[in-house]
């Protein structure tokens, strides 16, 4: 029932990210309830995802692990600042299947295994603050671009299978209001299994598939 409102931050930028909490802290007297870490980068021309990691050129680092490892931290640090003293508030990451298998690439797999073992960590020195962190793994997101490049599929996934940004937004949101996310804290869930525990279905009323088995196994955490 609240109204958004849209900030530009550059997340190269240890300083732009910090300006944006100091923002919110300003507007909403300093109470943040919920951070969700979703920034990415993929290397140039997506090159490292067919590549072997040994051809590519050392400053994939900086897209993948410099942006969409080290910036999640970043704001997860000045997100806590402002959650622990009110003792309230959740961390979610946005992670992937790419934890647990082959995927993509070398550093892909490590970026994301690092935000899921993040929240971990985090969880647990949040713990006795009342502050909570879960990382998320979708499956493939039915994002504008990818509806907008005319697949029908994704790594030999259907697309019209794939989750609605709405639906993982469905799922951070049931997170927030459930009674068991102190026990949840810490650990890593697929977003379809989730929905199906509380429940939720896509905008369409498709219950979108978990593809678990289809990459060895669950979350890590």
């Amino acid at each position: 029932g609240g109204r958004g409102h849209a900030l530009t931050c550059d997340h190269c930028d240890d300083a732009a990210i910090e300006k944006v909490f100091a923002q919110v802290a300003d507007d909403q007297e300093g109470r943040l309830d919920l951070l969700v870490n979703n920034v990415w980068a993929g290397p140039r021309g997506f090159g490292g995802f067919d590549t072997p990691f040994w051809k590519r050129p050392l400053d994939d680092w900086d897209s993948l692990i410099g942006l969409g490892l080290r910036a999640h931290y970043v704001a997860s640090v000045a997100a806590a600042r402002m959650m622990v003293p009110r003792r309230t508030g959740l961390i979610v990451n946005i992670s992937s299947f790419g934890t647990r298998s082959r995927l993509h690439s070398v550093l892909y797999g490590i970026s994301k295994a690092g935000l899921d073992k993040m929240a971990f960590d985090m969880a647990d020195e949040l713990r006795e603050h009342d502050v909570h962190a879960v990382s998320l793994w979708p499956g493939i997101v039915r994002t504008e671009k990818i509806v907008a490049s005319g697949l029908t599929d994704i790594a030999g996934f259907p697309v019209a299978d794939a989750e609605s940004p709405e639906f993982v937004g469905s799922v951070v949101a049931a997170l927030t209001d459930d009674p068991e996310l102190a026990e949840r804290s810490g650990h890593t869930f697929v977003t379809a299994e989730l929905a199906r525990d509380y429940d939720l279905t896509d905008l369409d009323g498709r219950r979108p598939p978990s593809h678990r088995s289809v990459f060895g196994g669950g979350p890590l955490f």
